[in-house]
């Protein structure tokens, strides 16, 4: 296992980086909002330390207001719960209704689930109109995120991508956040002549289709079935519902594996997992059903360990073309400044919180050892994080995490002048998630209760 696991971690003496984390957020919240005009569109990653917009979806501005809830959550600050909260209010009714992504999770549930969550644990006053807006965005983001389902034979389907009803992204299984909460808000998914869909059944049936395919598990599927290895795409044909092939929209190719990926399958699946176990619907939930994302989980979080660089951080997919020149690039701390292939920060922080919600569910399952030793692994990942050459000190770049990386093979990746690739910039996605990972740390230390999406 390549990742040096610092066994002596505890939150308690992780608190300091991380309040040292939210005291930079606060001032790159702070700038972004003062330089950000609406009609550019979302922020999506930096360009020389500030932030601008890409087009492809608009699938990150529910991180740009779900950053201040996180923030206000963290560390308090009136200022940055008005923020987050006039911010969804104006600006994100659009996604809540959008038929055209899978990104119904990352949007709505980072902005109106952060909201009723804070309001269900207290942290701001109940509002019974308040509550019922928050609750009813969820309601319809879960159930519109549901209708984009492609059937497949014996009961298997999945949600499609923005590519069509052919394509599976493993990105999908962060966003199932949004079924899971309009399932428990007691939302059904309704089509033709009235027939009540379960979002719950769907969630399930998506993630289980996802480990089918995207996910290998050593067993020969193909010539390239490392345990572990996951595809960003996989293909079916639309004509007889068959799988085709894998494929990858931002990884080097279909038979390597893009780290975010990976990273979106771990935290995803372990996250899933703790919700279904407890949920009482046994004809959906079944033993079965949580073992297989509990091993889907796991397969994901050992390739990760395998693969990622001494101090927990990746390089951008395990087969890019220049990995040969870095040597056993592994067996080391990880350089983000080296001449031939990018690392990718967001990844860590994905995985991060991956491993902290999975170790905390085999810990509470009794399985001490495994549990204890995921759980070392993200506080080990965090602290690497939160530390140079990741945290962005400097007020003027506007990132929080350095070291981001978007899509490599578009080339869309800004490259500094007299180097060869991308480093130095930060990303919406990479940002957010590094808050979260934060926020989980902290209230462990503090002893608070846990955070949950579905709280």
């Amino acid at each position: 296992m390549p990742l040096h696991l610092r066994t002596d971690l505890t939150p308690s003496n992780l608190r300091p980086d991380v309040l040292r984390l939210f005291e930079l957020s606060a001032r790159k919240i702070q700038s972004l909002n003062r330089t950000w005009k609406p009609s550019q569109g979302t922020p999506v990653f930096t360009r020389a330390g500030r932030y601008t917009s890409r087009g492809w979806t608009e699938w990150t501005q529910g991180f740009q207001y779900g950053a201040c809830l996180l923030q206000f959550d963290a560390v308090g600050g009136e200022k940055f719960l008005e923020l987050g909260r006039s911010g969804t209010v104006e600006h994100m009714a659009t996604h809540v209704s959008h038929v055209g992504v899978h990104d119904h999770g990352f949007n709505n549930v980072s902005t109106y689930g952060n909201l009723r969550r804070l309001m269900r644990e207290g942290r701001i006053p109940h509002d019974r109109e308040a509550m019922n807006f928050y609750e009813l965005a969820l309601k319809v983001s879960g159930a519109v995120q549901a209708a984009r389902w492609t059937e497949l034979p014996k009961g298997q389907g999945f949600i499609y991508s923005f590519n069509g009803p052919h394509s599976l992204f493993i990105d999908t299984m962060r966003s199932l956040r949004s079924l899971a909460i309009a399932h428990q808000l007691g939302h059904p998914l309704m089509a033709e002549r009235d027939r009540k869909i379960s979002l719950l059944q769907r969630l399930v049936q998506h993630a289980l289709t996802t480990a089918d395919y995207a996910v290998y598990f050593g067993q020969g599927r193909d010539a390239y079935d490392v345990p572990g290895r996951v595809a960003h795409e996989s293909i079916f044909n639309l004509n007889d519902g068959s799988y085709r092939c894998p494929n990858s929209q931002q990884g080097y190719s279909p038979f390597t594996t893009w780290t975010r990926g990976l990273a979106w399958a771990l935290l995803g699946f372990a996250e899933q997992l703790e919700f279904l176990s407890q949920w009482d619907e046994p004809e959906i939930v079944t033993p079965a059903v949580l073992r297989r994302f509990e091993q889907t989980a796991m397969a994901a979080a050992e390739r990760y360990l395998e693969d990622c660089c001494t101090d927990g951080i990746p390089v951008w997919d395990t087969g890019a073309p220049q990995l040969h020149r870095l040597g056993a690039y592994a067996q080391r701390a990880s350089d983000p400044y080296n001449a031939w292939e990018p690392v990718d920060s967001s990844a860590a922080a994905i995985a991060a919180q991956g491993f902290l919600v999975l170790g905390r569910h085999l810990i509470a399952k009794r399985r001490l050892a495994i549990g204890r030793r995921y759980h070392a692994a993200g506080l080990t990942i965090a602290r690497t994080l939160f530390r140079d050459p990741y945290l962005s000190v400097q007020d003027k770049h506007q990132g929080l995490i350095l070291h981001s990386i978007y899509h490599r093979p578009n080339g869309w990746d800004y490259i500094v002048k007299g180097q060869k690739v991308p480093n130095g910039e930060s990303s919406m996605w990479g940002d957010y998630h590094a808050r979260e990972l934060g926020l989980l740390i902290l209230r462990e230390a503090e002893g608070k209760p846990a955070l949950r999406f579905w709280a």
